[in-house]
């Protein structure tokens, strides 16, 4: 490990010769992360060019592309996660010009391996045109396991910014019983909070049960919810829909984590005067280093499965 390295960026070592150092990486989009993650690939020995960054200068040494048609030298591509905020576009915060996914797919070489988050099917059909090859780092256990520890972080950081109490004593909900929803409720726990999980599956009854929570069934929640303070949801499909919003105190709290279209109604609870708070991308915004890292080992990780080291 290099000297002074956070313990987050516990990494594996790319290839570091001539020729690895000459083709490297070409990061296209996405946020505060991806500018952490080219520190990273930089650190160890990769060349780094980067588009779609041109509302924030990269460090020193990282090449700045200027036009779509310079991607077309690129020989190894990272995608942002998500890959687009919205369907055809891709996800650029950090530029200020909004970037055509299919243009930018378009513009890169046949045969790149192009690595992403998050794609969807279209996506993927584009890609498969193209003749790229198309690697999603997010459907991976690895990145999904890492990726789930500062989300379920920053939520906790998010409900006691909010809270007026402490967690310790508050009677929280967990919907879901996901990779996110077994860390949070079990930091939530550690935290000395009193934590319920939801879910549908006996199996998952048996692990809740077994860490020292409680467990309801999903679909059994409505007589249940005016017990809780906080309310976490990692489900994204419709769980808190109005009439079930209508079952909850007056201050509890809601933080949706789910990706879209999420699993709480906020234009209901916003109606009914309750606070639901939809939090996605929280390791970009919260912990972008550590995100970095997961990025970085997955797609590691993919390129020695794939012989492309």
């Amino acid at each position: 490990m290099a000297a002074g390295r956070p313990a987050e960026y516990t990494v594996l070592k790319g290839a570091t010769d001539e020729m690895e150092k000459k083709t490297g990486f070409t990061v296209v989009g996405g946020d505060v992360r991806q500018i952490r993650l080219m520190r990273l690939l930089k650190e160890n020995g990769f060349a780094v060019s980067a588009f779609a960054f041109d509302r924030i200068v990269p460090d020193d040494g990282i090449d700045v592309l200027l036009n779509l048609e310079d991607l077309r030298l690129a020989r190894r591509v990272i995608l942002p996660i998500p890959l687009e905020v919205e369907i055809g576009r891709l996800n650029s915060p950090l530029s200020n010009y909004h970037h055509s996914t299919a243009d930018v797919l378009k513009n890169i070489s046949h045969g790149t391996p192009v690595f992403c988050g998050m794609a969807k099917e279209s996506v993927r059909l584009k890609a498969q045109e193209e003749g790229l090859r198309l690697f999603d780092y997010y459907k991976r256990e690895e990145f999904q396991i890492r990726n789930a520890i500062p989300t379920a972080e920053g939520a906790m950081q998010i409900a006691m910014e909010e809270m007026e109490t402490t967690l310790n004593g508050t009677a929280c909900l967990v919907i879901g019983n996901g990779r996110i929803g077994k860390i949070l409720a079990s930091y939530l726990r550690g935290m000395g909070a009193r934590v319920t999980v939801s879910a549908r599956k006996y199996g998952d009854f048996a692990q809740i049960f077994a860490s020292g929570n409680e467990y309801i069934h999903t679909g059994e929640l409505d007589d249940r919810l005016f017990d809780f303070s906080v309310i976490f949801n990692t489900v994204p499909s419709m769980v808190l829909h109005r009439e079930r919003l209508k079952k909850l105190r007056p201050d509890c709290l809601m933080i949706d984590l789910a990706s879209p279209p999420g699993g709480i109604d906020c234009q209901a609870a916003r109606e009914l005067g309750l606070r639901a708070l939809v939090s996605l991308s929280l390791p970009g915004k919260l912990s972008p280093m550590t995100a970095a890292a997961a990025i970085y080992d997955t797609v590691m990780n993919i390129m020695k499965e794939e012989e492309l080291l």
